[in-house]
């Protein structure tokens, strides 16, 4: 089924290489990434592509765009809505796409939609594939979308790796759908497959929480890091917010999650004006409605982009970060050093990169290279804070 497609197309997902030194390498952005999980959602979901008529196939978190153009390509389908919550796969998915219809697929870049996960995604679909998120909140979001909107006879294909899976991704999908079964496994992946939307369904997110310690209201959607909890590094933190230097006016919160950092450090500087950006969808939407719950909501301004990529150089005085060290399910720190990166060319000189990180990374040296010279602010047993001065 992907075999025209594969004709550019590697095996291995790409993905920035590290090297020795601790900084990252691009990868190409022209390469369709194909993996197991891709080729067995769209085996097990051929029967049902071949029948969808127009607009009536949608993808969800489609990482590099293999199973929205494996499915164009193998049955013509045109009208294909796809939601990625990940910025970095929307344009993943169009310069594959853009790159394939060069090549061999002439129109091949105009056959699907981006829209945000809601009813316009959802409206009338009745084949839906989805690459399995890690977390079950944002599954659960997902499918309670799929339940009420879709067509009463949808099919959701949701795929992963054997070793990311657990019987409860099945309760999930059961609380939204009466009929939820799974593939044999292959090339160890395999399928979840629901059929039959619960009439009634209801959205469980947002939702809201009450940190009482903060005496904040954090709003958060399915796919959002933490959800609307506080997550243990930012809570060390923001024990250290009090030590940047009071003529810091313009902040960036780099990886902003549901926006704590940045609400906090806005409501605690009422002359600060405070960007916080996320490459996830939700999380931007997450961060965005904490900022206007808080009453900051004018002076944080969220974006959604990749590691800070549409801010201007020098244009910061303090960066705050807690990096991720997952990348899906797999361990990474190529993020991390992203990060670090972008806050070197957005500071200006003299400008402030505060990061917590788990102390066993060891991320000193990279801060030093990336950013300029880098002091331990504050250790516990398990995390490190560290402030490093822009060259």
């Amino acid at each position: 089924m992907l075999a025209g497609l594969e004709r550019f197309s590697p095996d291995a997902q790409p993905g920035p290489e590290h090297r020795t030194d601790g900084a990252t390498r691009d990868p190409d952005p022209t390469l369709v990434a194909v993996d197991a999980t891709d080729r067995l959602l769209l085996d097990e979901g051929a029967s049902a592509l071949a029948s969808a008529g127009t607009g009536e196939v949608v993808v969800i978190d489609d990482r590099f765009g293999a199973l929205t153009l494996g499915a164009a390509v193998a049955h013509g389908l045109t009208g294909v809505r796809v939601h990625q919550d990940a910025v970095t796969g929307e344009v993943a998915l169009d310069r594959n796409a853009r790159e394939a219809a060069r090549r061999a697929f002439q129109g091949l870049d105009a056959t699907f939609t981006h829209l945000p996960l809601g009813e316009d995604l959802l409206r009338g679909a009745r084949v839906v594939l989805l690459q399995l998120p890690r977390s079950l909140a944002a599954l659960r979001d997902v499918a309670e979308h799929v339940a009420r909107f879709a067509d009463p006879d949808v099919v959701l294909l949701a795929g992963g790796r054997i070793k990311h899976m657990t019987t409860a991704m099945n309760d999930v999908l059961a609380e939204s759908f009466t009929d939820v079964r799974a593939s044999l496994a292959r090339q160890k992946s395999r399928v979840l497959v629901a059929r039959g939307p619960r009439p009634g369904v209801d959205l469980t997110y947002p939702v809201t929480e009450h940190l009482t310690e903060l005496d904040l209201d954090v709003v958060a959607y399915g796919a959002a890091f933490a959800g609307a909890s506080l997550d243990l590094g930012t809570r060390f933190l923001l024990g250290f917010l009090d030590r940047v230097p009071p003529g810091a006016r313009e902040a960036v919160d780099l990886g902003c999650g549901t926006g704590i950092l940045a609400v906090s450090f806005a409501r605690a500087r009422p002359d600060a004006v405070v960007v916080a950006t996320d490459q996830s969808e939700a999380a931007v939407r997450s961060a965005r409605a904490t900022a206007i719950a808080a009453g900051v909501g004018e002076r944080v301004r969220v974006v959604r982009d990749d590691v800070g990529s549409s801010l201007a150089d020098r244009s910061a005085d303090v960066v705050l970060c807690n990096p991720p060290f997952h990348q899906g399910a797999a361990l990474s720190t190529d993020a991390a050093h992203r990060m670090f990166a972008t806050a070197g060319r957005v500071l200006r000189p003299g400008g402030e990169l505060w990061t917590v990180y788990n102390s066993h990374l060891r991320y000193r040296p990279a801060l030093e290279r990336a950013v300029g010279p880098t002091t331990q602010e504050g250790r516990d047993p398990r995390f490190t804070v560290t402030r490093s001065v822009a060259r």
